[in-house]
């Protein structure tokens, strides 16, 4: 890391003899002082990959999951509605009586994104039918009653 001189390390020895200097080396070092990498097998890293490819659709499932759940978080502390983010907002006191108003918070949040979301389909069945065409109306004289009809027909 170029913070210490290690006898160990051979390019660390070109470092200026302000860094502090390690006198008595170990004898059996570990990895981390006798490799220039470590390889990490498959079950480590296998915590910290993700679970779906990048642009995969089960990749934008789950993130969407993410984005209904911040979706849902914001509501609850928009000073608009609920805002339980501000203190004093339930004059109740006790772990008790707030969740129990949390939990009510959480289901008059969801009970509009399910308002929504019916709203939402109904616009979009609506869209999807096809548009039915209106028959013109008919005629109620013929083009020969028009013609007998007026002052300046032909014989």
């Amino acid at each position: 890391m170029g913070k210490l001189r290690c006898p160990l390390r051979p390019d660390s020895l070109r470092l200026s003899h302000e860094h502090p200097s390690v006198l008595s080396p170990p004898e059996h070092p570990p990895t981390c002082c006798t490799k220039k990498s470590l390889t990490v097998s498959p079950q480590v890293n296998a915590k910290t990959a993700q679970r779906h490819d990048y642009p995969s659709a089960a990749w934008r499932s789950s993130y969407g999951r993410r984005s209904a759940v911040e979706r849902s978080n914001s509501r609850l502390k928009d000073p608009a509605g609920i805002n339980v983010d501000v203190r004093g907002w339930c004059k109740l006191m006790g772990v008790t009586p707030l969740g129990l108003f949390l939990a009510c918070s959480c289901v008059v949040v969801n009970f509009g994104l399910v308002d929504a979301f019916e709203r939402h389909e109904i616009t979009e069945a609506r869209r999807s039918t096809p548009i039915v065409a209106r028959p013109r109306p008919r005629r109620r004289r013929t083009l020969a009653d028009l013609v007998a009809a007026s002052a300046n027909a032909p014989p």
